[in-house]
């Protein structure tokens, strides 16, 4: 199977119901046209800045240890005091915005092209992420009708390199865990990810591709691709029901699957409760998500399972959403897409915000410049 005719099993359109409305995916019809030639070029540790909040004493020891993991210069870092709560007012992300401009330019005139932010919260600004607001503005969605359409991205399945300069946006990650030392292992993941797989002689790897039970949170699943291996990069794609291939889910169903041989490198499912993970071996630079109304909310996931568990399990990056979605499929990673930019040798941070069409709700977390899949 060729990298670039994994779109090729995306159905025209896909329906997705959510409460009272429909929604329409239709699969990228340039994919194919821009991820069959060479490889494009990526983000770098010079194009990152990084935000801390010297209110938060976890922010300020897990921003240091980024800047320097990652080699950045004074000039990229951005000290702030923020409140230390989940969501920011409509005043306090202006202010927030203005000193990051005041840092680092406007988004097209900087040479700053993603954003860390070294914390866990605040992760909204009312009813959208931290990092829809400041991609695409504090109005890119009605909060009175949080399962609406919201504004659409252009950095969605987009060629670009450089999202800031080209599109006008900053595409944002949390480098969030559950404790300090949770996150610095995470940072530490990340940059020992960097051109680990998909050359000659690395390890095989699975793409774990699981349907659930759960109806309305399982509509992605019409999105993933065909079983089999993808030719020239060592990632195999593995189709299986969460009872299958996580036991501790449940008992054994009847659609089959088995338990991943492999190590991983991505996992997608859609359920608000995940089962147990240990029985996963997360590569380095593993990407991890399931489809939930709130996994992006850190610190009340309202009786789901929060986005955390992902890299509490090993991932090294993850999304979630923060506030109610319904299941549109534009609101959650596409499975093709975030696959065919991450094998492309892209970074975590590219990959998953151009796997997002409407990523106003949408919380990116981990290590943001992980790239298992560079060449160069």
């Amino acid at each position: 199977m060729l990298l670039p005719l994994l779109l090729s099993a995306v159905p025209h359109a896909v329906r997705a119901q959510a409460t009272g409305t429909t929604s329409t995916v239709t699969a990228p019809t340039e994919a194919r046209a821009a991820l069959a030639g060479t490889r494009g070029g990526r983000l770098s540790g010079a194009d990152i800045g990084l935000v801390i909040n010297t209110a938060d004493p976890y922010s300020v020891r897990v921003g240091e240890h980024y800047a320097r993991a990652r080699g950045l210069t004074p000039q990229q870092v951005l000290h702030i005091e923020l409140p230390v709560r989940a969501a920011l007012t409509r005043e306090e992300f202006a202010a927030f915005e203005a000193a990051l401009q005041g840092a680092f330019g406007a988004p097209r005139q900087s040479r700053v092209q993603a954003l860390a932010l070294a914390w866990r919260t605040p992760y909204a600004v009312e009813c959208m992420s931290i990092g829809g607001a400041l991609a695409l503005g504090v109005d890119a969605l009605d909060c009175r009708r949080s399962c609406g359409r919201s504004t659409a991205s252009p950095y969605f399945n987009s060629a670009s390199a450089r999202p800031a300069r080209e599109l006008g946006l900053w595409p944002s990650m949390l480098l969030a865990a559950d404790s300090t030392d949770a996150a610095l292992a995470l940072i530490d993941r990340g940059v020992a990810a960097d051109r680990g797989l998909g050359r000659r002689g690395a390890p095989p790897v699975e793409a774990l591709l699981l349907s659930s039970r759960d109806a309305a949170r399982n509509a992605r699943a019409a999105l993933y691709p065909p079983a089999g291996a993808i030719r020239g990069t060592g990632v195999d794609i593995h189709l299986a029901t969460v009872d299958a291939a996580l036991p501790a889910a449940g008992p054994a169903s009847e659609a089959g699957g088995a338990e991943p041989l492999e190590p991983v490198l991505l996992v997608q499912v859609g359920m608000a409760r995940l089962p147990p993970l240990a029985s996963l071996r997360f590569v380095r630079g593993a990407l991890a998500d399931h489809l939930t109304s709130y996994g992006g909310r850190l610190d009340d996931a309202r009786g789901q399972s929060s986005a955390l568990e992902w890299i509490q399990a090993g991932a090294t990056a993850t999304h979630g959403t923060v506030s109610e979605p319904c299941n549109h499929l534009q609101k959650f990673p596409h499975p093709q897409v975030l696959l065919l930019h991450y094998l492309r040798g892209e970074t975590a941070i590219e990959a998953y915000w151009k796997s997002v069409a409407w990523p106003a709700q949408s919380l990116f977390i981990g290590e943001p410049l992980a790239a298992p899949f560079a060449r160069d």
